[in-house]
């Protein structure tokens, strides 16, 4: 495998007066894209910010955040996150390179003992009697692998090898043998809840505390949590499952919105929140007066740190939750936290866009080469849904045709 070497938040007031705003014409073209999706049911309410390094450059909501309340969508409406947890985690991780205290071809038991002589899966046949196969994997499993996905650890959801041996052996993710030698391929899974335990472990910090404390709280994203404070809690989405009619049908709202403290998932936030993280990352690892990460290290972050692997297909093995994903499979490279664009289109993000999503279909992509960022933030079921992708895709299209000139 080939790897690339690797060489005080502003008030939200000022961000959005200072902002450079989508021509009328842009504002204009997303807005009746925007209004016409969830009229029309494809989705039930979505919320879109799209920022560049000086500010926000677009930020509106549009259809209802419970169809069952009547509750209208609104832009500081609260999201669960899901995966786009682990671009934070990710970068939380290069935070300790940058200090020292890591780096990122260390062999990752040199933190968490456990992950010491790591094992592969060899041999699986349900009901023949020979039963699960393991053998010594060929490499420890490094940072690297575990920020580029190569580690070998999958989730039972997008892996149909995985969800056997866990329903054989009843055992979790973590505890499996590895789907195949770290840096051989590449798999969807849980390694970066291994990373949030390494920031943990190095930190010596729980991993919430630490993103509070250096990401969070720095960047100003005061609407981003694992567990919504009972005072914003009215303000947190509700989660709809698409049917087998096709329509969609809202979950029971839970007493609570608190989720397991993880690297891999389980944050809770705002399209406004995350969009001052991409603005961060626009501009080189700095918000304002608050710097983050070097800004040589937001550079490699974004370049090809897999090599020849590029990202499969995902084939869902539960599709009441998920589609096949990611859009990009076979051709695109992964980054250290991030789904590498190969090529551009018309109407695209620019090759080299880092991108990521969470379960319930909200969704980012930053763009250094133009110098944008877009979150598209929906909370419904199941991931990739068509209508959802869609939407998704309609508002890329539609900011990339009305760009400033």
């Amino acid at each position: 495998m080939r790897h690339t070497r690797w060489i005080l938040p502003l008030l939200l007031v000022a961000v959005v007066a200072a902002a450079p705003p989508l021509p009328e014409r842009g504002a204009e073209a997303l807005n009746a894209f925007l209004q016409g999706a969830t009229s029309r049911g494809d989705v039930p309410g979505v919320v879109v910010a799209v920022v560049d390094r000086d500010g926000v450059m677009y930020h509106e909501a549009f259809g209802q955040s419970s169809t069952v309340r009547q509750t209208p969508m609104a832009r500081d409406t609260i999201f669960n996150m899901a995966s786009m947890t682990k671009a934070i985690t990710s970068v939380a991780v290069m935070m300790l390179v940058d200090e020292g205290k890591v780096s990122i071809d260390d062999d990752v038991a040199r933190y968490l003992p456990q992950f010491a002589n790591p094992v592969v899966v060899s041999r699986f046949e349900e009901g023949s009697g020979g039963g699960l196969e393991t053998r010594p994997a060929r490499r420890p499993i490094t940072i690297r692998h575990l920020l580029t996905h190569t580690s070998g650890i999958g989730y039972g959801f997008s892996s149909d090898t995985l969800n056997r041996i866990m329903q054989a052996t009843g055992k979790t993710e973590l505890e499996s043998p590895l789907l195949f030698d770290p840096g051989e391929s590449w798999a969807y899974g849980a390694s970066t809840r291994v990373l949030g335990q390494v920031v943990a472990a190095v930190s010596g910090q729980p991993l919430d505390a630490f993103l509070q404390a250096r990401i969070l709280g720095p960047l100003g994203m005061v609407d981003t949590f694992y567990a919504v404070p009972e005072s914003k809690q009215a303000r947190v989405v509700a989660v709809n499952t698409r049917g087998a009619d096709g329509t969609f049908a809202e979950q029971p709202r839970p007493a609570s919105f608190r989720s397991n403290v993880a690297g891999d998932g389980g944050l809770y936030g705002t399209a406004g929140d995350y969009g001052r993280f991409l603005r961060m990352l626009l501009n080189g690892g700095r918000l304002g007066d608050t710097r983050i990460l070097r800004e040589a290290t937001v550079r490699t972050m974004f370049e090809n740190h897999t090599g020849d692997v590029v990202v499969p297909l995902q084939r869902s093995t539960n599709q009441g939750l998920s589609r096949d994903f990611p859009l990009g499979a076979g051709t695109d490279h992964w980054g250290l936290g991030f789904q590498l664009a190969s090529q551009q289109q018309p109407n695209r993000r620019a090759s080299g866009s880092g991108t990521w999503a969470g379960i319930f279909n909200t969704h980012f992509f930053v763009d250094p080469a133009t110098g944008i960022g877009v979150v598209v933030m929906m909370q419904t079921l199941p991931f990739y849904d068509e209508a959802s992708m869609r939407v998704y895709a309609g508002v890329e299209e539609a900011v990339y045709a009305n760009l400033p000139r």
